[in-house]
């Protein structure tokens, strides 16, 4: 079984840049308006479309959940060897569970977090740590038009 999500983007050339980094793959098919990724390590097909007035929502992130915090630190070197801004948390207590993770944001502003979860907690939340409410910037490399 495999999770299928399909994403509008702005800027189809940059976003297939930042999921190349993220799910550590190359797209399966790639035309002028259109990409797939197709993901056994995440189960994941992921659909790319170019709409230049996409409009993406706010509040919302999406994660991978990783079998070793090894992977995580995989992903971190990944997406700082991509050029991508990222917010590295190692084993802080957020949403009742210890975990270290990774955080990115995709050309839109969509928020990804690469997390391993250590053990589960009583504590929702570390008092220090920003958790899911940490602000990532948009990757470094590129600025969006407003």
């Amino acid at each position: 079984m495999k999770m299928h999500l399909n994403l509008a983007t702005r800027d189809l050339d940059r976003s297939v840049s930042f999921y190349s980094v993220l799910l550590n793959a190359q797209p399966l098919k790639r035309l002028h308006d259109y990409a797939l990724f197709v993901t056994d390590e995440p189960g994941l097909e992921l659909a790319l479309d170019l709409d230049t007035e996409a409009i993406v929502g706010h509040g919302a992130h999406f994660g991978i959940v990783m079998d070793s915090p090894e992977g995580v630190e995989q992903q971190i070197t990944r997406l700082q060897a991509g050029g991508f801004t990222i917010d590295v948390e190692r084993e802080e207590t957020c949403c009742y569970a210890e975990q270290t993770k990774v955080w990115a944001a995709d050309p839109e502003g969509r928020r990804w977090e690469t997390y391993y979860v250590h053990a589960e907690s009583d504590a929702r939340d570390d008092e220090a740590a920003a958790c899911c409410e940490a602000v990532v910037a948009v990757p470094r490399r590129v600025a969006l038009d407003p």
